[in-house]
């Protein structure tokens, strides 16, 4: 279906307000954008994985959720709603259940990334009709921003606090939407928040209407662990977008398609400087980290385009 802005945003919202995310949050636009991808006479059955988003939107009895939700450990987001699926195609066979459902589980990068990542392999690699989506805001941020394997090189986090022995994080970030792809599911993209949301709408809209399993790597900054000024929420997406941090892509049955390319690739220092967790790297003396994070962002944005061309 073609984008339609007016139209987009007059469906009912499936996130109620209400929930206690933080002002400015990522991850709640990511959901509700989402979820607005749903066909209104279409149900759905909301998966959510231990994180901010679990314990600020459903406080028992209270739920911020519209449809049918259910919360999950860190570790088992994708089991849980691989078995529901799977109990709802088994009910829907011997007739007992006539309505159109669709499911969606939402985690963040530690619940994704790391904890629940068997969970979501054996998921996918069973190629369940879901879609799991991760709103990846770069670390634990529930539990007081300790670092993820989703944690970019040299972010100050409480586990890797910057100081005069440390710079950081010293690993690069574990790229998870490639090795999801590896699992030859129907449909893999990468997308964040931009402007009217098309990118993302349209990329929920397929992978919540491809038969099999999809997964959508989400970049959702987090005020709070990131730093940064809070109404500078889609500077900060557009310049992840525009330094070939995040790029834009989508796996389709195995084919990789690059959504986005700048006219004039920024440097990774644009996308750096707005955020508090980088500001040590702009100090003096520390030129040839900025050196090492440009080469590595290089370094991955040129195999996409290998694999892109293919």
């Amino acid at each position: 279906m073609a984008f339609n802005f007016k139209e987009v945003m007059n469906k009912p919202e499936r996130l109620a307000p209400g929930h206690r995310m933080c002002a400015g949050c990522g991850g709640t636009i990511v959901a509700r954008t989402v979820l607005r991808a749903l066909k209104p006479e279409d149900k759905a059955v909301i998966g959510n994985a231990t994180g901010c988003m679990e314990v600020s939107t459903f406080m028992y009895p209270y739920t911020a959720w519209e449809d049918s939700y259910m919360h999950n450990a860190f570790e088992n987001a994708g089991a849980t709603l691989s078995g529901i699926e799977t109990a709802y195609n088994a009910l829907k066979k011997k007739g007992k259940v006539t309505e159109n459902y669709k499911f969606i589980t939402f985690g963040g990068d530690g619940g994704t990334y790391d904890i629940g990542f068997q969970s979501l392999s054996g998921a996918m690699e069973r190629n369940h009709d879901m879609v799991y989506v991760c709103y990846d805001n770069g670390a634990y941020m529930n539990t007081g921003i300790q670092r993820s394997s989703a944690t970019p090189m040299y972010a100050d986090t409480t586990t890797t606090p910057v100081g005069s022995q440390s710079v950081g994080k010293m690993q690069n970030r574990k790229d998870l939407a490639s090795i999801i792809a590896s699992h030859d599911v129907p449909y893999v993209a990468q997308s964040t928040l931009l402007g009217t949301m098309k990118d993302l709408y349209e990329k929920a809209e397929k992978a919540i209407y491809t038969p099999g399993a999809a997964f959508l790597n989400v970049m959702a900054p987090c005020p709070r662990g990131w730093r940064y000024d809070t109404p500078d929420i889609m500077k900060i997406c557009k310049l992840a977008v525009e330094t070939c941090y995040w790029p834009l892509f989508e796996v389709v049955e195995g084919k990789w398609i690059l959504n986005y390319e700048p006219k004039k690739k920024l440097p990774i220092e644009d996308f750096l400087r707005p955020q508090g967790r980088f500001a040590h790297l702009f100090k003096p003396g520390n030129e040839e980290l900025l050196a090492q994070y440009q080469a590595e962002v290089d370094r991955r944005w040129e195999d996409l385009l290998f694999k892109c061309s293919r």
